[in-house]
């Protein structure tokens, strides 16, 4: 595997293991529904500061970016640069893309959706006679960053299966019309002329 192809799948590696992190660390800290105060406004809702916010938005940046490099790198569309692979191989690479951008703008909307709700500090909490608190559910962060994973993972998957077959078709032993070893027509070694002694004698003396 190239060199390039290595740094590209290690920094996407890094950018995915990081989106998962701020994921889980936006569940553990998210805002419970035990944590709003409505006892000092009896119309209010009053949310604690949280470090969710920042995580979701971290995890959703860290997935873009990760996206945007294999897309970069790969070329999307009509744009996409260098061989294709052939037959079952390319098939699995194309669900991989797919796959890749539908979890990709899942978790990537559900990060920051999650994000904004979790930073709400103060709401009216009464509604036809009722009180409401709004929180973000449980999981939502945890699944974002599950689906993230797995995102990553596709478009790693996707981005390898081009770089090999681009490797594969860029190989010296695939191009054609190269002769190896000894060339076909030898050089052809005429038979040496003799003349007899006389006939040299003969030509210095006139």
């Amino acid at each position: 595997m190239e060199k390039r192809v290595k740094i590209v799948c290690g920094v996407v590696t890094v950018l995915g293991l990081l989106s998962v992190a701020a994921g889980f660390g936006a569940e553990a800290t998210r805002i419970k529904g035990s944590q709003v105060d409505i006892s000092s406004t009896p119309d209010q809702c009053i949310y604690p500061r949280s470090p969710a916010l920042a995580l979701g938005v971290t995890a959703a940046l860290a997935l873009g970016v990760a996206h945007a490099i294999i897309n970069i790198e790969t070329g999307c569309g009509c744009c996409r640069r260098g061989p294709l692979p052939s037959g079952s191989k390319w098939t699995v690479a194309l669900i991989c893309y797919g796959f890749s951008w539908f979890t990709f703008v899942i978790a990537f909307l559900l990060f920051l959706s999650g994000a904004a709700l979790n930073d709400q500090h103060r709401e009216d909490s009464f509604m036809f006679g009722t009180s409401y608190c709004y929180v973000v559910k449980p999981g939502v962060f945890a699944g974002s960053a599950l689906v993230s994973l797995a995102s990553v993972l596709l478009g790693l998957a996707y981005y390898i299966t081009l770089s090999l077959a681009r490797a594969t078709q860029a190989s010296p032993t695939n191009q054609p019309g190269i002769a190896l070893g000894q060339p076909q027509f030898p050089p052809t070694v005429q038979d040496p002329v003799f003349v007899h002694e006389d006939t040299y004698m003969r030509r210095q003396f006139t």
